[in-house]
């Protein structure tokens, strides 16, 4: 419990003070992104299809595991309105429950590339399988 109320402060504190969700600007003439078009382009990792088939797709070619390293892709299984899923690359971390993403189309952000989004590991277990 006292994890999950020091990850939760942690993530707030930051809220405040971070800068933190910066979209890189779009003009007219630049590519709608795609979340699994820019993780592979940005991490290097030559998987593709709908982002909730990377983990699958990884276990046979990377290695995985449950705690999040800088330049590693964490995957989002399918849920809600998030249908297939989703990626983004670890841009850093900050606490063993705390890292920073950078993605594309997400949110209020659809199609644009967002960089140093804070991300919380709220799972019971600390194994990212809830964010």
């Amino acid at each position: 419990m006292m994890k999950r109320l020091k990850a939760a402060a942690v993530a707030a504190t930051l809220g405040f003070f971070a800068l933190g969700v910066t979209p890189v600007s779009a003009k007219a003439d630049e590519p709608y992104w795609q979340c699994v078009t820019f993780a592979r382009m940005f991490s290097g990792i030559n998987i593709f299809g709908d982002a909730w088939t990377w983990w699958r797709q990884a276990t046979e070619k990377f290695r995985t595991g449950d705690a999040p390293e800088t330049g590693s892709v964490l995957v989002f299984r399918p849920e809600g309105r998030m249908s297939r899923g989703h990626v983004a690359v670890v841009s850093d971390i900050l606490t063993d429950r705390v890292v920073r993403v950078t993605h594309a189309n997400w949110g209020g952000s659809r199609g644009k590339v967002e960089e140093n989004v804070t991300v919380v590991d709220v799972s019971p277990a600390n194994d990212w399988s809830q964010v």
